[in-house]
């Protein structure tokens, strides 16, 4: 099975300080500049964990979009990439408060402008699954595009996964607008977080959760991640709570999309809902004992995809 992700790649600029700031104040800390967008590094993971990846989205005719070719090529993901002059590549300010908690600013690059004419159809229908994040959702464009990528799998048969990505932007928006948006789209994965789950339910109970998104969902299969407590995995109907694999948070960033392609690229190598949700928890513990969404890899990475 191939995967196609469509949607955002963006820089992090990443600032991590050491503690608490004051307003008005100053510190000490890092700022990094990382490779991030939530779609790209699910496209990312999906690859380093041995899933043959494709990945479409859009870029500026800027230094900054010339480094995310660079950057995908590094990682053995086939890209296809709309250029822009209008707009900039995009950027993302991330904060990492002393706990390892982060928070986002997103700014509005050129990956928030794709159009459903720019989208390579043919790459879509040749691959056999879909991913999408609820970041090419919330506004229009690229929510269309996105919805059209969603049209075109869905009429060759492909399965077609989603994650929510921010409880925030989802109560902004609210609620029933953004299940408006996406109920239809023929979702057989969904990933949310245990407060992206809670928004969308208005439910408290992660078991209560994942059955009402089921429900939502004709049945989809939810893996609801629940950060130090693990996953839940709830598919036809069943339920397993899937243990953490370590709560040693330095840097939340990119947990959920590294989750997400560890999970895509081992059930397409094995077909197992829960193993495959097990392994992606230890991918995703091992992002958090570092900083940035993609880390390079190490020996103790290796070990673990190695075990897939």
């Amino acid at each position: 099975m191939s995967l196609c992700v469509v949607g955002d790649f963006a820089w992090d600029v990443l600032i991590r300080t050491n503690n608490e700031v004051l307003k008005g104040g100053d510190s000490f800390g890092e700022v990094m500049l990382t490779p991030g967008g939530s779609a790209a590094n699910v496209a990312v993971w999906a690859r380093r964990c041995g899933l043959d990846t494709h990945f479409i989205g859009k870029i500026g005719r800027d230094r900054l979009g010339d480094l995310a070719r660079e950057d995908l090529d590094h990682e053995g993901v086939t890209h296809y990439f709309v250029h822009t002059d209008a707009h900039l590549t995009g950027s993302v300010a991330v904060f990492v408060d002393q706990t390892g908690e982060r928070s986002m600013v997103s700014g509005r690059g050129a990956d928030f402008f794709l159009l459903p004419q720019e989208l390579p159809k043919s790459i879509i229908n040749r691959t056999r699954h879909l991913h999408l994040t609820a970041w090419s959702f919330f506004t229009d464009p690229p929510r269309t595009a996105a919805r059209l990528a969603a049209e075109i799998a869905r009429a060759g048969g492909n399965v077609i996964s989603f994650d929510p990505a921010s409880f925030q932007m989802i109560e902004d928006m609210g609620v029933a607008t953004f299940w408006s948006f996406v109920k239809d789209l023929g979702i057989n994965v969904f990933l949310p977080n245990y407060e992206e789950g809670r928004a969308l339910t208005n439910l408290l109970d992660p078991s209560d959760i994942a059955t009402a998104l089921a429900d939502k969902l004709s049945g989809a299969t939810i893996i609801l991640k629940l950060d130090a407590d693990g996953a839940l995995v709830h598919h036809d109907g069943e339920q397993t709570s899937i243990l953490p694999a370590t709560n040693n948070l330095v840097d939340a960033t990119g947990a959920g999309d590294s989750f997400a392609g560890a999970y895509l690229a081992h059930f397409a190598k094995h077909g197992s809902v829960v193993e495959a949700a097990r392994f992606a928890t230890r991918i995703a513990a091992w992002v958090i004992e570092h900083l940035g969404a993609r880390p390079a890899s190490d020996a103790s990475l290796a070990r673990i995809i190695a075990a897939n």
